[in-house]
This record gives C-alpha cells, structure tokens and sequence, in this order.
C-alpha cells in the first residue's frame, strides 16, 4: 500500500444521525483498513456531530441486483396481498394506528 492512498481499497460510508434509526449511504473514501476508514468517515462526513453510529464497508464487497431484472425481482410482491395493511381488519378498540 503506498502512503498517498493511492492503492487502498474503497470504502463505502453509512452514518445513522441522531434522530434516525438507520444508517444512510453519505459517501465513499480510500482507507488503508477499516479502523482508518472509521476516522477518516467521522472526519469527513460527521464534522457537526450529526452522526451517532458509522459503518465503513469495502466497496468489493458489496453486490447489487442487475436493474435488467427490476421485473424479476420485484413485481412479484405486488400478487400477495397478505403484506398490505389494508388486507387485515383492526378491531374498533385498537384505535388508530
């Protein structure tokens, strides 16, 4: 690994703010290893304290679906009525929800 950076491997940053329960994609930065690629992420990406958790993942190992296949994977859903909400009665005594 050379010390510019030049040859460390990509890092992908999620970051979960304080009033959030999940961790949303800020960014992407080049790290030696994953204790580097943490303090570089708060370095960049938390610079106002927004953030109370990060995640650093390697960009290699992440895998995505093929766009081609948007049909394939998910019209499928749309046939099972049992995932909606509208396909269960509330009793009266639950109130809203």
């Amino acid at each position: 690994m050379s010390a510019s950076g030049q040859d460390w491997p990509l890092w992908e940053v999620f970051i979960r703010s304080r009033q959030g329960l999940d961790h949303k994609h800020v960014g992407s930065l080049h790290a030696a290893d994953a204790a580097q690629a943490i303090a570089l992420a708060r370095d960049v990406y938390t610079r106002r304290q927004e953030g109370v958790s990060i995640w650093v993942v390697p960009s290699a190992a992440i895998t995505a679906s093929d766009p081609g296949q948007k049909a394939e994977n998910f019209d499928p859903m749309a046939s099972k009525i049992y995932r909606h909400p509208t396909f269960y009665d509330i009793p009266d005594e639950i109130g809203h929800m």
